[in-house]
């Protein structure tokens, strides 16, 4: 599905991550895949990984830092002849103590960076990434949502707002970029083991209730996310743009 294609992985911290399924997703299908990762905690394990896959590029990347982004896509550049077809985003953080208490008190510096690492980073990858998908005939992006930018969910504040600036965000650059033949999309997904998912107060609540509610009355899993996520980036969906296809048992039809 993917043979011959060059992608770009933001946000993979161990085997456990949803950009890690992605990524692996990818490699299966033929690609060559890039990786970041944001700092020294995380780098060996996600050197590991990519190692695995063969990668031919595996770079630290702050995205609260435009010069470093765009040192970032250089790099890509030159390991990938210019060229990109693929990206995924599955970057997001807030400070583990506003998602415990109430949203109300979230000060305004962690609200700024929250939005800044989970939404503006989107904006700031996808015009890094525009000339290197343009030089490539076209390209895709994939962005990790989830329904608490939609409604309310306890404890998830202020990263739902994120989550709400990040939808926003990929509709508005589909416009920009489809004349460009790049499309982009967002997966949102239910509640996954993940090592952000400790963070939130109320996890394992949150999946029990998704067992109990959701129509199919099932957890979910890395790689359900990760299948998905290749269908959009694949060119199975290539009129597909704007869009959010959720992967959470149905979940986000239900009233009650």
């Amino acid at each position: 599905m993917f043979e011959g294609k060059k992608a770009l992985v933001l946000g993979v911290a161990n085997k456990r991550s949803i950009a890690w399924a992605i990524a692996r997703r990818l490699h299966e299908g033929g690609a060559e895949v890039a990786f970041t990762y944001q700092g020294e905690r995380i780098e060996s394990a996600v050197r590991d990984l990519a190692a695995s896959v063969n990668s031919p590029l595996v770079t630290e990347c702050d995205v609260r830092s435009d010069e470093d982004v765009a040192r970032v896509f250089s790099e890509v550049s030159g390991v990938f002849g210019g060229k990109l077809d693929i990206l995924v985003h599955s970057v997001a953080y807030a400070a583990a103590e506003d998602l415990e208490g109430r949203f109300t008190d979230t000060p305004r510096d962690r609200f700024w960076m929250a939005l800044d690492v989970s939404a503006y980073s989107l904006v700031a990858c996808a015009r890094e990434a525009e000339p290197l998908m343009e030089a490539a005939g076209g390209g895709s992006i994939v962005t990790m949502t989830y329904l608490g930018g939609e409604r309310a969910v306890p404890h998830y504040n202020v990263m739902g707002v994120a989550k709400a600036t990040l939808d926003a965000s990929m509709r508005y650059l589909s416009w920009d970029l489809g004349q460009k033949n790049i499309r982009i999309n967002a997966v949102s997904a239910g509640p996954v083991r993940t090592l952000a998912a400790r963070s939130i107060a109320g996890f394992p609540t949150m999946e029990a209730i998704v067992e109990e509610r959701s129509p199919l009355h099932r957890h979910i899993d890395a790689d359900d996310v990760a299948g998905a996520s290749a269908y959009l980036l694949s060119d199975d969906a290539k009129n597909v743009t704007g869009t959010t296809l959720y992967v959470d048992s149905g979940y986000h039809a239900m009233g009650m």
